[in-house]
């Protein structure tokens, strides 16, 4: 059995930044591949202005929408409010920490404004919804059986090759000097390896993915994999992960990458 169908047996996932790029098509991947989960929880900081979501709830009715800006608390807790009214008594089984920018700047061009822009965005934001979700995670992870699970309960940060400090140096750096970029993905792993340990002992599994070079307003046009080609392939890797991937850092295809 593929590992896509574990998240048919999956009570509930939640995808930040959800209106557009991988978000809005691990949304659509997941409503319409024959494999969906019982509830889809797309999130996007306007969902006014998220017509291609919009147009996903309406065809596939285990999709809800909700508001969240993931720099501001207030509203990080309100949608915990709002998520905990859909699930009820559930909890939720899978957060997918997706929504991120892209801060691109040099070490000539680079401002503390913009450091420190990228780090809310991709590394607290990531820690700071995941805090305010863990009730709603352990709920659902006592629900479920042993082991570590998408099923039970799991916290999924999209991460990126380029956070790893191993291979940004010589001719595995790819010559990319996004200090913002890199800087907040690189301690978006350290986080994600502090909530593994954190999260540890309720049952929760914690990693980071790497989603590949994707052809998104993020990646660009000359990015070789389709968002359909990468979401595949994520799926396929977060649906078939166990214990033995807690507190990981994966390429989009399972193979481990170097911290």
């Amino acid at each position: 059995m593929s590992a896509f169908m574990h998240f048919k047996s999956c009570g509930s996932v939640l995808v930040t930044g959800a209106a557009r790029g991988l978000g809005l098509q691990i949304v659509d991947t997941l409503a319409s591949g024959g494999f969906s989960p019982g509830k889809i929880i797309a999130t996007t900081r306007n969902p006014a202005n998220a017509p291609k979501l919009q147009e996903l709830a309406e065809k596939h009715p285990n999709i809800h929408i909700i508001t969240l800006d993931v720099v501001n608390q207030e509203s990080i807790e309100k949608s915990v409010e709002e998520v905990g009214q859909i699930l009820q008594d559930e909890g939720l089984n899978c957060l997918i920490n997706n929504a991120g920018i892209n801060v691109m700047a040099d070490f000539q061009t680079v401002t503390a404004e913009m450091m420190i822009e990228n780090f809310n965005t991709n590394a607290v934001a990531p820690l700071m919804i995941t805090k305010a979700f863990q009730p709603l995670l352990k709920q659902a992870a006592s629900r479920g059986g042993a082991g570590m699970s998408i099923q039970r309960a799991a916290v999924i940060n999209m991460g990126s090759l380029l956070g790893s400090v191993e291979l940004n140096w010589g001719d595995r750096s790819n010559n990319i000097k996004w200090y913002p970029y890199r800087t907040s993905k690189s301690a978006l792993n350290m986080v994600s390896r502090s909530m593994a340990g954190d999260l540890e002992p309720d049952g929760i599994l914690c990693m980071v993915i790497h989603p590949g070079w994707v052809r998104t307003d993020m990646g660009g046009p000359e990015a070789p994999l389709s968002p359909e080609e990468s979401v595949s392939s994520l799926l396929s890797v977060i649906g078939g992960l166990t214990e033995k991937d807690h507190g990981s850092f994966l390429n989009f295809s399972g193979e481990i990458l170097p911290w």
